[in-house]
């Protein structure tokens, strides 16, 4: 298993990534197996107002799936302590729904009737683009079922989650809305209809829990 240790304004001592690897190795100790790399990001805030101010992250490769966990408090150590366990929670639940799945998996006729995308997707908020560009990151992006990426999107602990639809090739963002349950944000073509599969709308065959597209 590859740990890759990473630092924001803050010196990874040795102590501190002797400390890292003891407790996130022990939190994915069980899950060997199905772990490729484990990514630590830790931080501190330089800003005053933000409180608290010390953050682990933790994110994890795993069998093609991204497994994510953040915890802040006000002391380094601490912070180490809380996301560990997060994250330890986070690989159990993601074994146990994966060997259900293979216990439980039916075909299925459902199909997911793509909804008209909303104009406005943010209300009564200004937008605002940030000053500058802090992280980048990279990833590969297989393709996926809305279903796969709701599950996805789940595991890495954000509101949305971008993804390349394995019907038609496109790249869509599932996300979290305010109100309850999921939407799917699609590309349209010169027509104003979404991409699809000889230029049809997109379907799948499988129905998430609380997948819904209207805003």
């Amino acid at each position: 298993m590859k740990l890759v240790i990473h630092g924001k304004n803050i010196e990874i001592t040795e102590a501190i990534r002797d400390y890292v690897h003891q407790k996130i190795e022990k939190a994915v100790s069980h899950f060997q197996n199905i772990t490729n790399e484990v990514d630590v990001h830790l931080s501190v805030a330089r800003n005053p107002r933000i409180n608290p101010k010390q953050a682990a992250e933790v994110t994890i490769y795993a069998n093609g799936s991204v497994i994510r966990a953040e915890e802040s408090s006000e002391n380094l150590y601490a912070s180490i302590d809380l996301v560990a366990d997060k994250i330890a929670r986070q690989l159990r639940k993601y074994k146990e729904r994966r060997q259900d799945q293979k216990t439980h998996a039916q075909p299925t006729n459902e199909v997911l009737v793509p909804q008209p995308v909303a104009v406005d997707l943010i209300g009564d908020r200004t937008p605002e683009l940030p000053s500058e560009v802090v992280r980048t990151k990279y990833f590969s992006m297989p393709p996926m079922t809305v279903a796969e990426a709701l599950e996805q999107l789940q595991l890495v602990g954000h509101d949305f989650y971008m993804f390349r639809n394995s019907e038609t090739g496109e790249i869509n963002v599932i996300y979290e809305r305010n109100h309850g349950g999921y939407g799917v944000i699609q590309p349209r073509n010169g027509n104003g209809h979404t991409n699809g599969k000889n230029g049809k709308s997109a379907h799948t065959n499988v129905v998430p829990e609380k997948l819904h597209s209207n805003k």
